[in-house]
This record gives structure tokens, sequence and C-alpha cells, in this order.
């Protein structure tokens, strides 16, 4: 399938530049699970903000490791880390429940400054859709989508893309195996791994080795919930066959 053209007209955005954190905006400061939450004022200008959506089943350090490139790289002010409470283009496809699936986010970011996790999509009804999710911003705060090279292939099917591209800086963030050209798009710096969730969930199905490929919290909430470990549940964890140990 070809790669689909994707352009944002982004109106008197340039969105080539990036910021040194500090550099345009004075943050507001004040405490949370993240370390900072800027707030938008006259006074303090416009508040640069970074998008990272996802089923987050379970969030790992690939996920992380795009946040946090994308926050210093584009000079953001933060990164909202958004679980999605009902993906349209996964319907049929088992899911861990919301709350757990937002702990887990929760607990992978804590105390890192400048990502956050929204659970805007989670507490909204019915289906997801990311361009309700960016209406749901004020206007006058600078968005930008991080997406990942092989999700960003797809991005003409979403629902009401043309929109999505007027609203934001696509991002994307580059994949193993997955090199897309996105006309008009961001593309972040970012150390390649060969992380996915589908991976994780096939691994801890099969009590494989999993450890290091989320964050130590995350891992330990994992074991303790018993996620994805019903072998039976097999649209969730997609086969849980994996080779024997070698150690």
């Amino acid at each position: 399938m070809a790669d689909p053209v994707f352009i944002c007209p982004l109106g008197s955005r340039d969105a080539t530049s990036t910021r040194r954190p500090g550099s345009a905006v004075s943050r507001q400061t004040s405490p949370g699970r993240s370390g900072w939450s800027p707030r938008s004022s006259p006074i303090l200008g416009v508040v640069r903000t970074g998008i990272l959506g996802g089923t987050f089943d379970p969030i790992h350090i690939a996920h992380l490791h795009a946040a946090e490139c994308a926050l210093h790289q584009l000079g953001l002010d933060r990164v909202l880390v958004v679980p999605a409470g009902d993906p349209w283009q996964k319907a049929g496809r088992t899911m861990s429940p919301d709350h757990l699936r937002l702990e887990m986010c929760r607990i992978a970011v804590d105390g890192t400054p400048g990502i956050e996790v929204d659970d805007r999509e989670i507490t909204r009804p019915g289906p997801t859709y990311t361009i309700d999710t960016l209406e749901s911003f004020p206007p006058d705060e600078e968005l930008f989508l991080i997406v990942g090279s092989d999700a960003a292939a797809g991005l003409s099917t979403w629902h009401r893309w043309e929109e999505i591209a007027n609203r934001v800086a696509v991002v994307v963030a580059p994949r193993p195996g997955s090199d897309v050209n996105v006309p008009g798009a961001i593309r972040i710096e970012m150390g390649l791994l060969e992380v996915s969730g589908t991976d994780i969930r096939r691994r801890a199905a099969g009590r494989h080795p999993f450890r290091y490929l989320v964050t130590a919290p995350v891992h330990a909430f994992i074991v303790a919930n018993g996620l994805y470990t019903d072998l039976a549940r097999d649209d969730m964890v997609q086969g849980s066959s994996m080779p024997e140990d070698q150690s």
C-alpha cells in the first residue's frame, strides 16, 4: 500500500521549528504526579503540548522514550500520555480494563518532569476519536500529535483526519521496520527500540521474561495483578507461543 499523502497546514505555526524549554514561554509550576503543570495565559504565552495516545496495554519503554525525546527536541512544555477509552479502530480486540491501563501509565511516568497522564479519553463515553480529544483543548494551545511511524502510515484512515491535520503538528517517532515519509510532519531522533505491547502480552502469557521492556513499577504491577496470563484470551495476547529461554 502506498504511503498516504498527509500534509499539515499549520497556519502561522512553523512545523519544523524547535524551541528549547523555557526560551519563549515562562512556566507556572504546580506539584503533581509528573513534576510540572503549565498553564496558558496572556502573560505566560501559548502552551506547547505533545499528545501521545494509545491503548498502553501495557505502556512500555519505547512509548516513554518517544515522549521524552519529543519533549526535549521540540521544546514542548509538556507531553500528555493519553490512554484510549474505546478505540474504534481496535473494535473487537480485548483490552485490559481502563482503570488498570490508566494506573500503569500513571506509575510509569510518576516523578518524570514534563510528562503527565491525561484521562480524558477514558472518562469520555463512546468510541474514542482523536479529533474529539483535540477539540477538547483550548483553541490557542499549540498541539503536537506524537505517532509511531507504523501508525503514521494509516493516518489518512483516521476519523476526520483532515481536521486533525489542520489542528496539530504531526510528530513521527521512528519504529523498527517502518520508515514512512509523512509530508509536513516533524520527525524526532530517538533510539529504535523493538518493543511492542503485543510481544509483552505474549511474553507475560507464556511466563517469559519481560522485566526490562517496561519500567520496574509497571512490571511489578503486571505481575501483582496477573495481567495477560490467561492463555484463553488469544485475541489479547495474539498467541502465546515463544521460544524457550536460552539461559
